[in-house]
Parts: C-alpha cells; sequence; structure tokens
C-alpha cells in the first residue's frame, strides 16, 4: 500500500446551508481513514484538505469556488504592532502542548464558547457530548495531532488543536473563554503556531480557507506574507500556491 493513500472510504453529504457566505448551499467531498500517516496527512493538507477527527474533507459546491486554502510563510512573518502587544498581554498565560485529551474542563469550555458565540454572532448552537467531541478533536490525531492548552492564573481559557505536517503546521481548529477577550487570544495562539514551526524548522502554517467578505475570517488578513491555492488537486498533482 503506497505511504502516501492509506485505506479510506470516501462520500459526499447532501448539500447544506453555507456557514460563510448568506444564502448560499455548500457540500462537502468526505475521506475517512481509519489510519492516517504524516505524509498522506501533509500531501492532502498541501492540496487544501482539512481534518476532523478521521475524516479529511473539502468543499465541492456547485457553481461556487470562493473557499481558497491559505498559509504563511513563517520565515518572512513579521508581527504587526497591535499582535506584539497581544503577545505582552499573555506574559502570565502558561502553555502547554500534547496529545489531544477528553476532560470535563475541556467539554465546559468549548460549549460556554459555543452558547458565548451563539449570543454574540448567531451562531447556532447544541452541546456537544464526550463521544463528539472525542471523534472531532482526539481520535485520528495519532502522532501528528496535537493540543496547545492555554491557561491563565490555573484557569483553562483556549485549546488549539494542530496538526505537525512534515512541511508545517495546519490550524484546526481553536475555542477559547470570550470572558478572556482582553488577553486576544486567538491571535495569540497563531503567533504561538508561528513561533513553534520556527523551533520545529517547519516553513508554513496552514491556515484553512478564506472566504472574501467572511467576517469570521477576518482576523487571517493580518497573517502575511499568505500564500492562496485555487481548487483542490489530487495527491499526484501539482499544488500551485501563488502569493496573496
Amino acid at each position: 500500500m503506497n505511504i502516501l493513500e492509506p485505506q479510506s472510504i470516501d462520500f459526499s453529504m447532501l448539500d447544506y446551508e453555507c456557514s460563510y457566505i448568506p444564502g448560499k448551499m455548500t457540500r462537502m467531498n468526505y475521506r475517512y481513514v481509519h489510519r492516517a500517516n504524516s505524509s498522506f496527512v501533509t500531501a492532502v493538507i498541501h492540496r487544501g484538505w482539512r481534518r476532523f477527527g478521521k475524516y479529511f474533507f473539502h468543499p465541492i459546491c456547485e457553481g461556487c469556488n470562493a473557499c481558497k486554502s491559505i498559509r504563511i510563510n513563517v520565515n518572512d512573518f513579521k508581527p504587526t504592532k497591535s499582535q506584539r502587544k497581544a503577545y505582552k498581554r499573555n506574559n502570565d498565560t502558561k502553555i502547554i502542548l500534547q496529545k489531544p485529551t477528553l476532560s470535563q474542563a475541556h467539554l465546559g469550555l468549548y460549549n460556554k464558547y459555543h452558547h458565548q458565540k451563539h449570543q454574540k454572532d448567531g451562531w447556532s448552537h447544541k452541546h456537544i457530548s464526550q463521544r463528539e467531541y472525542y471523534e472531532n478533536f482526539v481520535d485520528g490525531a495519532f502522532e501528528f495531532g496535537k493540543e496547545v492548552l492555554y491557561v491563565h492564573h490555573g484557569n483553562l481559557v483556549g485549546v488549539d488543536f494542530i496538526d505537525i505536517l512534515d512541511d508545517g503546521i495546519s490550524a484546526i481548529y481553536f475555542y477559547y473563554d470570550l470572558d478572556y477577550a482582553r488577553l486576544s487570544l486567538g491571535i495569540y495562539s497563531l503567533l504561538y503556531q508561528i513561533e513553534l514551526a520556527k523551533k520545529l524548522d517547519l516553513q508554513w502554517i496552514y491556515l484553512g480557507y478564506w472566504v472574501d467578505g467572511c467576517k469570521a475570517f477576518a482576523y487571517k488578513e493580518g497573517f502575511n506574507p499568505q500564500q492562496r491555492l485555487d481548487g483542490f488537486p489530487n495527491i499526484y498533482e501539482q499544488a500551485n500556491w501563488e502569493k496573496a
């Protein structure tokens, strides 16, 4: 079996309402991989796929190609004044890098975050169960998946999920306590990813998708220089990243 193509099952979901563009419908192409390896994960993330648990996916929306994969070259990145201030505000924030875990503190913070976003930004929200959380964030991590815990004065205030690839770090998902908004934890978590990539001699931070006009992605504009990928080439095709 080719190391780049572990045993997998491919399928797509029925169309559902797009989270990024009002009034649009979206469809996702999925690949379930029971036992992924780092070379496979690197290959597909490099070509615009994303991962949650053992599921890899990318959009296949009819008549729409608004989702563009983006990445940062950490060697050329220079923090802005506001980003440097965010870094300093977290002098008392402890960082723990480890394999993904599941605890009541994780579940409590995850559900609190989504409840806060429901109230603040109108996100749809239902409480996540232990099983759902495990399948989304713990299962499928294998040797490449990590969680970064952010602890402020003894309180768990943020959890960031990342994959450490052969050429970079893939940012998967970050949730945090909005009561600590003054810490700018979303910005701080990306600054830590960049710092970690440099320590590991990795060139890229894969930031997921960019959609023009989507408020949820606005923070990504502050991290430069960026490259963007149009489309989702298969692993036998060249991925042509271009300067944004």
